[in-house]
């Protein structure tokens, strides 16, 4: 099984906010996922995204392949990842 950690779209029109999430890479965007482990708001900035480093790594170390997106909010919220 493929696993991704992605974003997942919650908020509403005109008004966007996403989650953070764990799930199948085969699952739809907005579908079933494995576990939350953040929250990024881009109306609100940065101050306002938050993303658990433990529970990131050891999703990592398991093989779990983030997005581009989340990779470039990893990168910007300077999470130290221990890929294994």
């Amino acid at each position: 099984m493929a696993v991704r950690i992605r974003l997942k779209r919650v908020g509403g029109k005109n008004n966007p906010s996403f989650r953070i999430v764990v799930a199948d890479a085969r699952s739809p965007r907005d579908g079933r996922f494995i576990e939350r482990i953040g929250e990024y708001d881009p109306v609100r900035g940065w101050s306002k995204c938050r993303l658990d480093a433990d529970r990131l790594n050891y999703w990592l170390r398991n093989g779990a392949q983030p997005s581009k997106t989340v990779s470039d909010i990893i990168k910007k919220l300077k999470i130290p990842v221990q890929a294994g």
